[in-house]
């Protein structure tokens, strides 16, 4: 009578049987209402009555199964029935309140009866008898498993999508925005419906709970009650329970195990992970379609996805509530697999395919699916986990890139594991997969030569990381890689292959692509870091070189290289160099974040670690490396000094400099290390307030004193003098100018330290009068010259001069003078300057004659050689350039001299400075040197490789500082020390024109490009091109007439085009025909020899792949089977951009095509057929390259001449056929060496696109193996291959939902290990994976066959889609 009592307050006795039919009749698709009176009563049923109802139902549950299968069930439904109650009527009754909460707007009270209800009904099914008394309907059930989600709060939408990422899965193509279905818009305006109710805490709880009872509920039914025969049920609670794992965050770990109290169990999250374990119970039907189906499920919340009903499935955000269900499911399938051992493992083996196939490119991702790849794999047995490994190495190879990128991943987190014992492996030919070694060098090493960029980068990442691995084999086999020293027996191949992988290595650093030239870089620091390759300075060098990177990235990259390198060999001298080199010209670079970085690391290693110092103190590892760092800067690096300077300018704005660092400085420079000392003194010194000048000055006094002084020292010794000279009183001035003076009449410093002394002496005699300051400098520099042109005159107005001369004294006196003069312009005479012109001809007897009176020049046309070594002619260019820059009248003079030197001399070192000077002198007097340009240019073309770089150095320096502007010849001059013969000269010349001089004037090299083709072929017909003056000999000099040259011609056609602007290159179009064809078609240019030349040339250049324009002859969007790694929206909007732009483009280009070029073409043509003139067949070489893009509107163009339009179709019908042809004889060249099978160790290369794969809903993914026959195809039927495979592609689309044809998954999968003969299939009439045997008769599978058993796949169906019909019309 209990139960009765409960069953009140559903006023079951009231409802009509009418009413009851209904519903019934309705299938419980729709909520029939109720009379207005029971409406309302029911309506006010609170949460009490049904958990009343609920415990009374639970408790004659729970007596049935404790007494057995009598008695209890019949007194249930005995009960009833003698009660009047109608089962039919309690079934409908429950089912208007499960229907209630599927409205629109339903209420708390409403969300909790439902759920309530919907618990009672699976409570009444999970009695026996349920079934004879009619209480089961599969529409209702499910109704009841939905609640879970429709009676929970939905996100609004909005929020919603901020959940879900997208999906990248798109293969580089965009797809277009999928049709909303009608269910699915109405489900959107539900939930906007939702947005305006408001849930409170309290609210929220309630339904939480009432969910909990639910799913309470569905595990006491499915303990006891069978799905076996309902198999859409079944599917239904896989997926629901599925759902259920993103319920609540879970508290703790989660225990699994096949017996456990349901009422114990607290969260969702683990209620349903109880659940799924349930349904894979034998009672529910074949075990291994239930963990089919589980893993199926599972697969989609390890890869952080959601999967709706219909598409592709999309990205969850990874947050910790994801990351944390993920993980369960994890544990949840090791738990099932140590469960169910034998029967889940080729399951798992096809879980495990599953996660790497359907894996996305987001590193996060990856990341996390690989670790769920780790510890899947760590549940197999070596057997097992040997076909795993061997199946990986096959998708490792796939022609899908990110499957490849994936791959990487995988083999990183097994490396972590321990190696597997091949004595563990049951199968001999399966033990090599096994160990670290065969992950190394046949998976991942093999990587670092793979076609996509993405995964040459992340491979070589991974190999750098493989030697901080605990594994030894893994660190030995990276040993083998790359030192043949390893092995205990060295084998010559070894030592070869050794070294062909480390120069693959290099060369990888200096890629095209920045990301490789990253990975590379981190690769190289591994090996050296770990002493696999040697320290030696190539090696080091390149590392250097990167941090002059045109990419920002690469050259942060590099600056952490070489600073991880220092970290690890702190002691090794050329670690130290290679450091220098890459981080102190750093500090000048143009991008502000590479100066900071090099500025932060030069501070850390230099700066922090000088501390006070003395005699008993002992330097400790970062201190002797600061010092040793400082010693090469002021010995073997005195090259860096320029940069290191401008970072103590930087670090003085910052007041870097504080008194106790000057302090702890100044107390080194008593130690061994004191040069180091002095150079930061000499950099600091000027922008510190005050220094102690006792002990600089006690130094000082050492060094005039001492007869065994380093140079580098005593010229930072002299800087920090004239430093600290405003702090000095006159009596200790005019002591230090006197000790100096002193020094320099002496004539046997070296050359640096003259320069140093002479500034020095300027410094001490500064003075903030300006008269006072030159009197002072006319006093002692005078001097200086006066004892120089003394020592001049004795020598050059002696006669047998050269014999017993110090060649050494000579030069020393020629550079004191240039110094000394330029502080004292009053004090050079004219005997002095005639005395060093006499350095450089023979005028030692004029001079003679008239000592006493001079005259103010002497005829000079060109210097002429004397008895005076080269050496010293040298210096004396040298002096004569300082002494003219301080009286024009001198420039004049000597200019014309300087340049007929240039021109007729043959000392390298004279005709070197003579350059330099002439370059210094354009800096003041720009107007007088400009006519001079073309002589210093004309030294691009100079025997002398030396002259031709200090040439290329110093224009390049005045077109930066716009002295000289691009004018006349100059360009084109350049242009030509681009095909210099000595390579490095030539790269500099590219160096210096992309990056240093392009960036000043975009428009450069468009505006020069037509007259280059002039230029270069010595064509001066034209009216307005190459009408510059130039000399006979110089036009002889810069020539590249000739199919000698045509070559070298070319080459800057294409250097130039390829850094040409889209814009330029159609404008660049539009001139060409106006300028050139429209010539020759108007006959204003002869078809002469010269001219057909000029014609034929243009047609050619016109042909270039680089005139083409980037906008439609790049692919839109990003390569195919590439994607942007993290940037897929923005990957995404660029590809729109990208395809919208190719579209107006091409519109453009083709109306200018038909209007401005074809009459132009036509008009040629007709010309030439009348002058029989060769340069026809150029002119239809080049319809054919342009007409590829239109051939199926080639008379569209040409109606103008039908003949043309014909000869046109023609020509581009007999080039397709010989491509086809020269494909076809390739393909049966290679046919025989197809067969041999290629070494089982060896290296696999990188993909090749594979046969399409039909595509299915979800298959089982198979990678298909490399084909070595195709491996071994140009690349220009590697194209055309491609582009053929991909109209089949995009044609069997229309197969999609294909249902698989009969007996197409009968043999056994490959992934399955042997003994195991199931069909291993996810569901959505999707494909098997087939062994290597193969299969009989037509099936819709993924074939993967060996390089042995090449065999055609299955035949392509030419089926067409209504749907893509309809949208062709």
């Amino acid at each position: 009578m209990e139960l009765i009592s409960a069953l009140q307050f559903l006023r079951l006795n009231d409802v009509t049987e009418a009413w009851v039919d209904t519903v019934w009749d309705l299938e419980f698709t729709e909520r029939k209402p109720l009379d207005d009176a029971i409406e309302e009563e029911l309506t006010a049923s609170d949460e009490k009555s049904f958990r009343a109802l609920y415990q009374c139902l639970l408790a004659h549950a729970d007596d049935h199964q404790s007494v057995g299968s009598d008695g209890a069930s019949q007194s249930i439904w005995v009960v009833l029935g003698e009660s009047g109650t109608s089962v039919k009527s309690l079934v409908a009754v429950l089912s208007s309140f499960i229907l209630a909460a599927k409205s629109k707007g339903a209420n708390v009270h409403q969300r909790v009866n439902s759920l309530s209800a919907a618990s009672l009904y699976l409570l009444l099914l999970r009695i026996p008898g349920s079934i004879g008394n009619k209480v089961f309907h599969e529409v209702l059930l499910d109704t009841c498993l939905d609640l879970t989600s429709h009676c929970w709060p939905q996100d609004s939408g909005k929020k919603r999508k901020k959940d879900i990422l997208k999906s990248s899965q798109s293969e580089g193509k965009r797809s277009k925005p999928q049709r909303k279905d009608t269910a699915e818009m109405e489900v959107d305006e539900e939930e906007e419906e939702e947005e305006e109710l408001h849930f409170s805490g309290r609210d929220l709880m309630r339904i939480r709970d009432a969910v909990a009872l639910l799913v309470q509920s569905l595990l006491r039914l499915i303990q006891i009650f069978p799905l076996k025969d309902r198999p859409q049920s079944m599917i239904h609670c896989v997926q629901v329970l599925s759902k259920l794992l993103y319920f609540e965050p879970t508290i703790g770990g989660l225990i699994f195990a096949a017996e456990q109290d349901i009422t114990k169990l607290r969260s969702i999250p683990e209620m349903a992970f109880h659940g799924l374990q349930l349904l894979c119970l034998p009672k529910h039907g074949d075990q291994k379609e239930s963990l089919r189906r589980v893993f199926h499920q599972l697969l989609y919340v390890i890869l952080m996805m959601k999967k709706g009903n219909r598409g592709k499935p999309s990205l969850l955000v990874p947050s910790q509530t994801i990351l944390t269900t993920r993980n369960q499911a994890v544990q949840f399938v090791c738990h099932l697999v140590d469960e169910l051992k034998e029967l889940a493992l080729p399951f798992l083996q096809i879980l495990l395919q599953h996660i790497c196939f359907q894996m996305v490119e987001k590193s996060e991702f990856r990341s996390h699916g690989a670790q769920a790849v780790g510890m899947l794999t760590s549940q197999m047995a070596s057997t097992d986990y040997a076909y795993f490994i061997k199946w990986l190495s096959n998708f490792s190879r796939h022609s899908k890139m990110v499957h490849r990128l994936f791959s990487v991943d995988v083999v990183m987190v097994l490396l972590e594991q321990p190696e597997r014992r091949p004595e563990e492996c049951q199968d001999p030919d399966l033990v090599c997969f096994l160990t670290h070694k065969f992950l190394i060098q046949n998976l991942l090493f093999a990587r670092r030569m793979d076609e996509s960029p993405t995964v040459q980068g992340h491979a070589l990442n991974c190999l750098a990381q493989c030697l901080e691995l605990p594994s030894l084999n893994a660190t030995k086999a990276i040993h083998n890689l790359f030192s043949a020293s390893g092995t205990q027996t060295v084998l010559e191949g070894e030592i070869t292959e050794a070294r062909e992988n480390v120069a693959l290595l290099l060369r990888h650093v200096k890629d095209s692509k920045t990301n490789v030239r990253k990975a590379a870089l981190q690769a190289m620091v591994g090996l050296l870091k770990h002493d696999v390759i040697p320290m030696t300075w190539e090696n080091l060098e390149t590392l250097s070189e990167r941090c002059r990177d045109p990419a920002v990235s690469v050259k942060k990259k590099a600056l952490q290289c070489v600073g991880e390198l220092l970290s690890a060999k702190p002691e090794c001298s050329v670690v130290q160099k290679a450091w220098l080199q890459g981080v102190v010209p750093a500090v000048v670079d143009p991008e502000n974040s590479v100066q900071d970085k090099a500025l932060e690391a030069l501070d850390l290693v230099l700066l922090n670690q000088i501390k006070p110092y003395s005699v008993n103190c002992h330097l400790d590892a970062s201190q002797r490396l600061t010092w040793n760092l400082l010693s090469l800067l002021c010995h073997e690096c005195q090259n860096l000094s320029r940069y290191f300077s401008r970072a103590f300018t930087i670090w003085s704005k910052q007041k870097k400099f504080t008194p106790v660092f000057i302090t702890s400085l100044i107390s080194h420079t008593e130690a061994d290390h004191a040069a180091g000392a002095w150079l930061l003194l000499s950099k600091v010194a000027a922008s510190s307030p005050k220094l102690p000048c006792g002990k600089i000055l006690d130094a000082w006094d050492t060094m005039i004193s001492s007869k065994d002084v380093n140079v580098t020292t005593c010229c930072h010794i002299l800087c920090v003098m004239g430093d600290i000279a405003r702090h000095l009183n006159e009596e200790t001035k005019d002591r230090v100018v006197g000790d100096l003076m002193s020094w320099l009449k002496t004539f046997t410093l070296p050359l640096e330290m003259i320069s140093s002394a002479v500034e020095t002496l300027y410094q001490l005699g500064c003075s903030e009068d300006m008269k006072q300051t030159q009197a002072f400098l006319n006093q002692h520099c005078g001097e200086l010259v006066l004892m120089c042109e003394s020592y001049l005159a004795s020598i050059i107005l002696t006669e047998n001069r050269a014999q017993d001369l110090d060649e050494e004294l000579m030069v020393k006196h020629l550079h004191t003078l240039g110094v000394a003069s330029l502080q004292c312009p009053a004090k050079v005479s004219k005997r002095t300057v005639l005395l060093v012109e006499s350095v450089l001809t023979t005028h030692s007897d004029k001079l003679a004659e008239c000592q006493k009176e001079l005259p103010g020049s002497l005829p000079l046309s060109q210097f002429k050689a004397n008895s005076l070594p080269t050496r010293v002619r040298a210096h004396g260019v040298i002096t004569l350039g300082k002494l003219s820059l301080l009286h024009e009248e001198l420039v004049q003079k000597y200019l014309p001299v300087f340049a007929r030197e240039l021109e007729l001399g043959t000392e390298v070192s004279v005709r070197n400075n003579i350059i330099v000077i002439m370059c210094d002198l354009c800096v003041r007097y720009t107007n007088i040197v400009d006519h001079y340009i073309p002589n210093i240019s004309a030294c691009l073309r100079d025997s002398e490789p030396v002259i031709r770089q200090q040439t290329l150095i110093m224009l390049t320096n005045l077109l930066q500082e716009e002295f000289v502007k691009w004018k006349g010849s100059l360009f084109f001059r350049f242009m030509v020390a681009l095909v210099d013969p000595v390579p490095a000269i030539a790269s500099l010349t590219e160096y210096c024109l992309l990056h240093l001089l392009l960036k000043k004037n975009p428009e450069m090299f468009s505006q020069h490009f037509i007259e280059c083709i002039f230029h270069f072929n010595s064509y001066s017909k034209h009216k307005s091109y190459n009408k510059f003056p130039q000399s006979e000999r110089e036009k002889v000099q810069f020539s590249l007439k000739g199919e000698q040259h045509r070559e070298k011609r070319f080459r800057i056609y294409r250097f130039l085009l390829e850094h040409f602007t889209d814009a330029q290159r159609f404008n660049i179009t539009n001139k060409i025909n106006q300028t050139i064809l429209a010539c020759f078609a108007d006959e204003e240019l002869p078809l002469d020899a010269d001219g057909s030349g000029i014609l034929s040339e243009t047609f050619s250049i016109l042909s270039l792949k680089e005139m083409k324009l980037h906008a439609i002859s790049s692919s839109a969007g990003v390569a195919a089977g590439e994607e942007a790694e993290e940037e897929n929206m923005a990957a995404m909007a660029k590809a729109v951009l990208q395809a919208a732009q190719k579209k107006v483009v091409s519109q453009v280009q083709k109306k200018t095509f038909i209007e401005n070029t074809v009459p132009l073409i036509i008009s040629l043509k007709n010309l030439l057929e009348q002058k029989h003139s060769p340069v026809l067949g150029n002119l239809m070489s080049y319809l054919q390259v342009t007409m590829q893009d239109y051939r199926n509107e080639v008379k569209e163009f040409f109606s103008g001449d039908e003949q043309l339009a014909s000869e046109i179709e023609f020509v581009l019908k007999t080039a397709e056929k010989e491509r086809e042809m020269l494909e076809q004889m390739n393909t049966c060249s290679l046919a025989g060496d197809a067969k041999t099978p290629k070494a089982q160790g060896s290296v696999q290369g990188s993909p090749v696109r594979s046969r399409p794969l039909l595509p299915f809903n979800f298959a089982t993914p198979q990678p298909p193996r490399l084909n070595f026959q195709a491996a071994r195809l140009s690349l220009t039927d590697r194209v055309h291959r491609s582009r053929r495979e991909e109209d089949v592609q995009s044609k069997s689309i229309t197969l999609e939902g294909t249902v698989m044809v009969k007996g197409a998954v009968k043999d056994r999968a490959i992934s399955t290990p042997k003994g195991f003969n199931i069909n291993l299939t996810f569901d959505e009439g999707v494909s098997a994976i087939l062994s290597d045997q193969g299969t009989s008769g037509e099936s819709s599978v993924l074939h993967v066959r060996s390089s042995e058993q090449q065999a055609p796949g299955p035949r392509l169906w030419n089926v067409q889609s209504p749907l893509r019909l309809r949208k062709r019309i």
